[in-house]
Order: structure tokens, then C-alpha cells, then sequence
């Protein structure tokens, strides 16, 4: 199986060019300031939840209505199956840093359009560079094809390391995949091993 390795630098938009983000405060204040059409329709802005010094970094897709709702990512359903997964790992979510692809929660829970994405990577970009994780979780397709700049589905990248930025990968399922598909999850457990033995290694 190949290994993906994406440390290229990604094209930067011209928001993003004016600021040298020097923290992670900086960056939320940049974010939060935004003009962009997804933030006319949402609620709140989601930057992020949980510790911004932890090794783990887990980017998700979008906020969901849940997400929206209360400013955080992954709470709900999907919130409460990847706090038990962290949890059957040896991890607590307050010891892990969430964020995800998109900051704002697309209308009806579309996925997030191509055009929507490539304007959130370069601040997610700046995001991942900033926080410094040892290493990078996705969960789901978008987090996943967004991150590793590949077409490749999970079921074929996920069980391996791959590289971002020269930091370990390790792509698995969605939560709301998870509760649509539980039979997947014995294999997203797997993947939740393979980031406690890479965070050990």
C-alpha cells in the first residue's frame, strides 16, 4: 500500500497572504473576522474545542447542526461516539485539540463545495502549523481528500501512516459515518490504535 505524503505548500488566498499569524489567537481573531458567504447562514463560527498544546489534533469535515448550534466541533451523537472511542483508547477529549476542515457549518449539512474548501485550507494550513500537533487525526472523506490532496477513499488510506507538513496522518471514518455504519466500527478502533502506538513511537 502507498503511503501519501503531502508537504507541499498549499496555495495561499490573498486573505490569507496580508496576516502573519504568529499564534493561534491571532488566528481564531482572523477567522472570526472573515467575510465569507458560508458565515452569513451559520450561527457561530467553529474554530476549535479542547486542548491547543496536545499531541492529537483530529480535523473533521464541517459543523453540523449540533456544531452550529453550541460554537464546538464534534458534539452531539457524533460528539458522544468519538469521545467514547477516545475514551476506549485511553484518551479524554479535553486532551486532545478538534477542529475541522470547514468553519462553518454548510446549509442542510451539504458537504462542503470544492470552492468552500479551498478557501478554509490556507487558515487550516496555518492552523495545523501553529497548534504543532505529533499527530494529525481525520475523520471523514472531506478532512481526509482536503489534508492528504488526494482521491483516494478511506478504505484505502486508513491503517497506515501518511504525511502532512511532515506530520504523522492517520485517516479514519466519521463519527456520523460510524453511527450510520457501526459494522465499520471495529476498524475505526483499529485506526484510534495505530494513533495511541504512534503518539507512544
Amino acid at each position: 500500500m502507498e503511503k501519501f505524503d503531502n508537504n507541499q505548500e498549499l496555495g495561499v488566498n490573498k486573505d490569507c497572504e496580508k496576516v502573519n499569524f504568529s499564534s493561534l489567537d491571532e488566528l481564531r481573531q482572523a477567522v472570526l473576522n472573515l467575510d465569507f458567504h458560508l458565515k452569513k447562514t451559520a450561527r457561530h463560527t467553529v474554530f476549535s474545542d479542547g486542548d491547543p498544546n496536545s499531541d492529537v489534533m483530529i480535523i473533521g469535515e464541517a459543523p453540523g447542526q449540533d456544531e452550529d448550534e453550541q460554537g464546538k466541533p464534534f458534539v452531539g451523537q457524533s460528539g458522544k461516539l468519538l469521545n467514547a472511542i477516545l475514551s476506549s483508547v485511553g484518551l479524554r477529549r479535553n486532551e486532545v485539540y478538534i477542529s475541522n476542515i470547514v468553519f462553518w457549518r454548510p446549509p442542510g449539512n451539504r458537504t462542503p463545495s470544492a470552492e468552500e474548501i479551498a478557501f478554509c485550507m490556507p487558515y487550516v494550513e496555518q492552523h495545523i502549523k501553529l497548534a504543532h500537533p505529533k499527530v494529525i487525526l481525520l475523520l471523514g472523506g472531506v478532512a481526509v481528500k482536503s489534508i492528504l490532496n488526494t482521491s483516494e477513499s478511506i478504505s484505502r488510506l486508513r491503517g497506515y501512516c501518511n504525511t502532512y507538513l511532515n506530520i504523522p496522518v492517520i485517516a479514519t471514518f466519521h463519527p456520523a459515518y460510524l453511527l450510520r455504519s457501526p459494522c465499520q466500527k471495529a476498524l475505526a478502533f483499529r485506526d484510534f490504535i495505530l494513533l495511541k502506538k504512534t503518539l507512544s513511537a
